[in-house]
């Protein structure tokens, strides 16, 4: 059993009293005491004792939107995050030089906004690649692009019809271009050889190493249920340095009612989450729901699910004790939710759960809808890195509705819990690159562009309530989330400085080390403390 004390700390600790306090006691994964060195230290014979040095030590973070399988695996695939097409063909041209023929390529996170809104062809690719399928994914996983052979493989021609919630770009003469759009994407990708069960584990593995050294120690997870299986495999092979909440995609509900689990199910490592289910698509290829079309277009977006069709859905999930994660990005989807979950709850099904339901992304919400998101008790579950990516192409699409996007102060000043998250691999995990982004509202590594709608900005220690306590007290592991005693010592050290540096370098700060139930579970290289 570990029993030890860190002192001469400056504890971070977002939801804490005035009192100053720089040491704590550990045994047994769960912290004992926290005050000062004077007190602590005689109350403890025998433990081993750390001097920190005056490094910040604060709770762990929870990533509440994450795609562990799809992160795991992005790690291993083609980075097609560019500023031209013609730097992400040359990657891949790369990748395929390495990969034997008839193999699978894959990548992700192109986004033609980046490229002037030119979108590749499967021309494109096909002459980079003639040998191999190639599948690569755009950064808002809402939309896909695929060689001849892979659009082949999949059964994808001229006369192959667009799918319900989907859409397969063409030519003016019919011809498939390579892009899908949402469910459109399906068709390639259930084509693909599913990851078997070693490469799930692999995936999972290198994911959590990832996570760890950004200071994450539990997420949402928001991936097929498979992962489920692989988790508890990791469990039982004490290989699992995550605490996972695990959501249940719709083809799997009726599975899971059967065997009769319910949201909160679980242990100490691994609960079961919410039903996924999508309202919209995503604001890059111009597929989330709006009220009214976007700049300069007669387009609405695609409507995924109506109110009904959720209320529907939701009865079923909420009647047995399922709780509900609504994609929501466009304005409309928002109201479309908000309106069933309203009715969900009028029939006294909403707070069936034990864990509160919720909307995902909430990027544009009209301000009318705020109240009705705070009677229905849900939460908001967002994702600040998405502002700073979007800006831009948020002011082209949505004008001036952008005073209510990504509104993380007034969905707050509503009385909405916040949780934050990274939606990981659509963009970084990194949480200090979300706490950026919700404190400055502005690009990394530039400091003299004014703040982008800088009234929804919050402060620090908001963002660190949505990062640690929110996601465990509301919808978590009740016992992590705080440097309190009986919670479990989940928790992070970054560097000392002054909190005005601390606040204005955020975007580039890495965790010296990150410790789940009182075990150190990532110590970088460098770090000049003895732990």
């Amino acid at each position: 059993m570990q029993q030890r004390i860190l002192t001469n700390a400056t504890l971070l600790n977002p939801d804490a009293g005035a009192n100053p306090v720089d040491t704590i006691a550990i045994s047994d994964g769960a912290i004992q005491a926290v005050g000062t060195e004077e007190e602590i230290l005689g109350q403890f014979p025998g433990f081993e004792i750390t001097d920190l040095n005056q490094a910040y030590l604060l709770p762990s973070f929870t990533d509440a939107h994450i795609h562990l399988l799809k992160y795991g695996l992005s790690l291993q695939q083609v980075n097609c995050e560019t500023d031209t097409v013609t730097k992400c063909l040359s990657r891949v041209k790369s990748a395929t030089q390495k990969t034997k023929d008839a193999k699978w390529v894959r990548g992700h996170g192109w986004n033609q906004n980046a490229w002037d809104g030119q979108y590749g062809s499967k021309h494109d690719l096909d002459a980079i690649s003639p040998a191999n399928p190639v599948y690569l994914t755009h950064k808002s996983l809402h939309c896909g692009w695929a060689n001849s052979s892979a659009l082949k493989i999949a059964g994808i021609s001229k006369d192959t019809p667009d799918p319900e919630g989907g859409i397969i770009q063409r030519t003016d003469s019919g011809e498939p271009t390579g892009v899908l759009f949402e469910s459109a994407m399906r068709l390639v990708e259930d084509a693909i050889p599913e990851p078997d069960d070693a490469d799930i584990l692999n995936a999972l593995k290198s994911a959590q190493t990832a996570l760890n050294a950004f200071g994450i120690t539990s997420v949402h997870d928001f991936d097929p249920w498979p992962v489920f299986n692989a988790l508890q495999e990791l469990l039982a092979g004490s290989g699992l340095s995550l605490r996972v909440i695990k959501s249940i995609p719709l083809k799997y509900l009726n599975q899971v009612i059967q065997q009769g689990q319910k949201t909160g199910d679980g242990n100490d490592w691994i609960k079961i989450g919410w039903l996924k289910i999508f309202a919209d698509g995503a604001l890059g290829p111009q597929t989330a729901a709006m009220l009214e079309p976007y700049e300069n277009t007669d387009s609405t977006g695609l409507l995924l699910l109506t109110k009904n069709e959720i209320t529907e859905l939701g009865f079923q999930a909420l009647s047995n004790r399922i709780g509900l994660a609504v994609h929501a990005i466009g304005d409309r989807a928002v109201r479309e939710t908000l309106l069933a979950l309203s009715d969900l709850d009028k029939q006294n099904l909403l707070r069936n759960s034990k864990f509160p339901s919720r909307i995902e992304h909430v990027q544009l919400i009209n301000e009318n809808d705020m109240p009705m998101m705070k009677e229905t008790g849900v939460l908001a579950s967002m994702q600040p890195i998405h502002a700073i990516s979007d800006m831009d192409m948020a002011e082209r699409h949505w004008g001036d509705r952008c005073q209510n996007a990504y509104a993380w102060n007034g969905i707050s000043n509503s009385g909405i819990p916040l949780l934050f998250g990274s939606d990981a691999p659509v963009e970084s995990p990194n949480p200090f690159l979300g706490l950026h982004a919700s404190v400055h509202r502005k690009p990394f590594g530039d400091p003299s562009k004014a703040s982008w709608t800088g009234h929804q900005q919050i402060s620090l220690l908001q963002s660190l309530l949505a990062y640690t306590a929110n996601p465990n007290a509301l919808c978590g592991f009740q016992h992590c989330g705080k440097i309190a005693v009986g919670f479990s010592a989940d928790m992070i050290l970054i560097p000392a400085m002054p909190y005005e540096d601390l606040i204005e370098s955020l975007q580039v700060i890495e965790p010296m080390a990150t410790m789940i139930g009182g075990n150190w579970v990532y110590i970088k290289d460098s770090i000049n403390i003895e732990i």
